[in-house]
């Protein structure tokens, strides 16, 4: 153990000597051979070396200052925890992420330049007859997390972009990374290209902030090159939706603030849960960035924050659904990939609508859940065919669910009428949720089918209609429409929109939920302006929405075909 120590120290005196001789300008070209003249200055302007790291291994908290002492170094805080590492070597030992005790301390190298650098050391507490003694040897022997660091000035996401691109093009690759809630950083990883001469294989770019948009992409490009990985990822996706559920079903986090940190005791006594159980949830939920973790206990963050009830746009009703009836039916996926049934109705022995309509909670529940992806409609009432219709203008929202877009519309646009068609039993939630909005005097109720689509409406809404069904039932649904609306009406239909080009899309995953529950699908534009070609529509136009949803434009083009 004695030794031991005595390597750490020696490892941790040679980085702040590194600390002390180098700067930026000449540091970055050791790593990156080949980088010079103006897109070097341009990098030097853009980023600075910030400090270098390493891991080691104390006994315990004194152990850790006597080495800093030894060193010259002075820790000014006491250790943050270090997400980032602490999952790191989770994976790599095969150890559980919370048995692992790792912190960092940032103490100050006084530099030659007058800089003021740090030397970042992070610390695993390994104490006397640990079973930890191999991963610090396998460590101190691979030097997995020794590394250089630079910081963004301005983490403007196009300068972000521009620097890693960078990195890229001068042979560094991407080695992972994460965000840190502690501290509200985003972390990057390189490992330096084979011919770099800095003593130093791995390099972070440290951002201030939130950039798990752009951190995302490089953590794609790194796992492409760890397929193992990628797939063990993948495969715990159930998890994920579980523990969601599970943290929606137990209503944790309307017993959670998102302003300070609550204890895992003062949690569990409020919502009745086993404490090491619970606190085992919530570290897998700081992972997935749903909660974050301070000295105070547990705190919500704004994604959390969602899964409040009470919350604007709550999601718990979509966390309820997705970790219910439609993760049982999930099961059924192969079944229904092998002979095109549908899973929902082999698990549940119904079609979804009859199965929810039987149970009035369920109902309500996949009612909530669907006004739970309300975002997409945000930029919905300013689309032009609203914004210019006269005043007294009726809006029809066919299949208009618990009425949250047409109290979106009519609010929006106090000089419109609305009339809601829906199935009886979601009528008067519908008639409750206008009500509350003070739209009643300006809407009309109507029980019934698609073949009840009222006529001489001046803008038809089909809002997440089409994709529950196969074309020959979206045909007769769109002539019911067609025969219903006056030449001059407009019909706008919202749907995800799958891709032409493959990219990546929430119309894609949505078309595997729709095919696995109701038999329905996503479709391409194109495909949508055949069938709305069939019931003698027209297509005239496309906008997007959020969540990767669209609004499509349709108007009459003739007399419906009604073959």
């Amino acid at each position: 153990m004695i030794m031991a120590l005595s390597g750490d120290t020696s490892r941790l005196r040679a980085t702040v000597d590194f600390v002390k001789e180098q700067d930026t300008a000449t540091l970055l070209p050791l790593l990156l051979p080949g980088l010079d003249g103006p897109e070097l200055r341009t990098m030097v302007e853009r980023c600075d070396f910030s400090h270098a790291a390493l891991l080691v291994f104390p006994p315990g908290e004194a152990a850790l200052e006597a080495m800093l002492a030894d060193c010259g170094l002075v820790a000014d805080a006491p250790p943050a925890p270090s997400v980032v590492v602490r999952e790191r070597l989770a994976v790599r030992h095969k150890r559980c992420a919370a048995d692992l005790d790792i912190g960092v301390l940032r103490p100050v190298a006084e530099c030659p330049d007058g800089a003021r650098r740090t030397v970042e050391v992070f610390a695993l507490t390994v104490p006397p007859g640990s079973d930890l003694d191999t991963v610090a040897a396998h460590e101190r022997e691979r030097q997995h997390e020794a590394h250089v660091a630079f910081e963004v000035e301005a983490p403007d996401p196009l300068v972000l972009r521009g620097l890693c691109a960078a990195f890229g093009r001068y042979g560094a690759t991407p080695d992972g990374g994460g965000y840190n809630p502690h501290e509200n950083g985003t972390v990057f990883y390189f490992t330096a290209p084979a011919e770099a001469k800095a003593g130093y294989r791995r390099v972070e770019l440290y951002v201030p902030g939130d950039h798990r948009d752009i951190l995302a992409a490089h953590l794609d490009e790194h796992r492409e090159r760890q397929p193992a990985e990628t797939l063990l990822r993948l495969l715990t996706g159930a998890w994920t939706t579980q523990a969601l559920a599970a943290f929606a079903r137990l209503e944790v986090a309307d017993a959670m603030d998102g302003e300070r940190g609550v204890g895992v005791a003062e949690l569990a006594r409020e919502i009745g849960a086993f404490a090491p159980n619970l606190a085992t949830l919530l570290r897998y939920l700081t992972m997935l960035g749903v909660v974050s973790e301070d000295r105070d206990g547990f705190r919500l963050t704004d994604t959390g924050g969602l899964l409040r009830a009470d919350a604007e746009g709550s999601m718990r009703p979509l966390a309820l659904m997705y970790g219910g009836p439609f993760y049982e039916s999930f099961a059924g996926l192969g079944h229904t990939v092998r002979t095109g049934q549908i899973a929902f109705e082999q698990r549940f022995g119904e079609n979804h609508f009859d199965h929810f309509a039987r149970d009035p909670e369920l109902a309500e529940l996949f009612d909530r859940s669907m006004a739970a992806g309300s975002r997409m409609f945000d930029p919905l009432p300013a689309h032009p065919v609203l914004t210019a219709a006269a005043e007294g203008a009726t809006v029809v929202d066919i299949a208009g669910g618990n009425g949250e877009l047409l109290s979106r519309i009519l609010s929006a646009h106090p000089r419109l009428h609305g009339l809601l068609l829906e199935r009886p039993q979601t009528v008067e939630a519908a008639r409750r949720v206008l009500g509350a909005a003070g739209h009643t005097a300006r809407c009309t109720f109507r029980a019934g089918d698609f073949a009840d689509v009222p006529a001489g409406g001046d803008i038809y809404v089909l809002s997440r209609v089409l994709h529950d069904w196969d074309d020959d039932r979206c045909r007769e649904i769109l002539r019911h429409c067609a025969r219903a609306m006056p030449d001059t009406a407009d019909l706008l239909v919202v749907e995800r929109v799958l891709p032409a080009d493959g990219s990546a899309s929430l119309a894609t995953a949505w078309d595997l939920h729709m095919m696995c529950n109701v038999g329905g699908r996503e479709r391409r534009a194109d495909h949508y302006a055949r069938l709305f070609a069939d019931a003698g529509l027209t297509l005239v136009g496309r906008a997007p929405l959020p969540l990767d949803g669209s609004v499509l434009h349709v108007r009459r083009t003739g007399p419906a075909n009604t073959v």
